[in-house]
């Protein structure tokens, strides 16, 4: 299967995935089984036990690692797990540059557990390459951040963070999550990330049924210790989520397509309101990391942010849609709408998310694949509340 990104629509469909050589299923079977016979002593066909191989999930490796481009997927039960075991390539007393404005999730594992293990960080603006500068040290082993960020949608220059690291000397493990872009829109290994990290249930599954992780990267040293760590701590993936993931990477190239047009036509027709006073989108000329969006993403993604800067109004709008569906998550093909600073975000302290500009006011919608005519009308009741 060719890896160049021209062929990723046939890779969503086939990448890591053959009939099934005891029936001929075209459709990758769903191996429930926790054991495997051997033939004898030592003597087996590659798969013991069903923590460390499954077949199920080894497909769905291949196929997300081929769609990023990497050689090396390792599959997990969600992705907090996935972030978890890279975090846990660092040992005390080991340095970690975070984004600062990541996940609420990841902040919440780094900050609450992983520093109670020895782990130390620093959370910078990774945007400002010259605080990326500022922060390394020489205990420096890992910098961990998202492009675009969730909620505030900030990009950082990828190639550029690797240049950094390259001219400091530094061995430190550049961490890409692409949750937010999906790899239809950015490759972070291509610019220069070791691995790259996304929860799998929203963009790459798709269709809100599934929780998921995946680490991929192309360097065997990573991939080895993030299996074993996996293997060690048995955070993997399902056979059933694994299924679930394989069917959605079969439309991701469609799906994408149709997210990055909707949510650019929103962001768009919310920027030309009076009433809106802030609009979050990377594909809006006004996004200050617009260039740079244009040369390091293919597209958009569906993801668009605002600020009405009335928390009563927030309020009142979050409760008046018809078709966004107030929930958590993103990236399912039903459109969204989520309150990050109750919900994502609620774990991030509030002196931070205001430095964020993550107020209260704030919505970030997962625009769906709905008809743009209706989604839009919808928009607009909702902020006639």
């Amino acid at each position: 299967m060719k890896k160049n990104s021209q062929y990723f629509a046939t890779n969503c469909v086939h990448a890591g995935q053959e009939p099934d050589p005891t029936t001929g299923s075209v459709m990758t079977p769903v191996y429930f089984t926790s054991t495997y016979v051997q033939e004898g002593f030592g003597i087996h066909k590659g798969y013991e036990y069903g923590r460390t191989h499954n077949l199920t999930r080894s497909a769905v490796e291949a196929n997300l690692a081929t769609l990023e481009g990497g050689k090396y997927g390792i599959a997990f039960g969600s992705g907090l797990a996935a972030a978890q075991a890279i975090l846990e390539l660092l040992s005390q007393g080991d340095h970690l540059i975070l984004g600062n404005n990541v996940y609420g999730g990841t902040y919440r594992l780094v900050d609450k557990v992983m520093t109670r293990l020895g782990l130390l960080y620093t959370q910078v603006d990774t945007a400002d390459l010259d605080a990326v500068k500022t922060a390394l040290r020489p205990n420096t082993r890992l910098v961990m951040l998202e492009t675009p960020t969730n909620p505030m949608l900030g990009l950082t220059d990828i190639s550029a963070v690797r240049s950094i690291l390259k001219e400091a000397h530094s061995d430190a493990i550049l961490a890409i999550d692409n949750t937010f872009a999906s790899p239809y829109n950015q490759l972070p290994l291509d610019l220069g990330a070791d691995l790259v990290w996304h929860s799998t249930t929203k963009y790459l599954n798709g269709h809100s049924d599934s929780i998921g992780g995946i680490v991929i990267t192309d360097r065997e040293d990573i991939s080895e210790k993030i299996r074993f760590l996996q293997n060690a701590g048995g955070a993997i993936m399902s056979p059933m989520d694994a299924w679930l993931i394989l069917r959605g990477t079969k439309t991701l190239h469609l799906r994408m397509a149709k997210h990055n047009e909707n949510a650019q036509k929103i962001a768009n027709w919310l920027s030309q309101r009076s009433d809106i006073p802030k609009v979050y989108f990377p594909g809006l000329p006004s996004h200050p990391q617009y260039e740079l969006a244009k040369k390091q993403m293919k597209g958009f993604s569906g993801m668009v942010s605002f600020d009405t800067l009335d928390n009563e109004r927030t309020r009142r709008i979050g409760a008046a849609f018809k078709i966004f569906t107030l929930a958590e998550s993103l990236g399912g093909v039903e459109s969204l709408v989520c309150h990050p600073a109750t919900m994502t975000h609620a774990s991030v302290p509030l002196a931070d998310r205001t430095k964020l500009g993550l107020t209260d006011s704030l919505l970030r919608l997962s625009v769906g694949v709905e008809d743009i005519e209706d989604l839009i009308a919808d928009l607009e009741q909702a902020l006639k509340a």
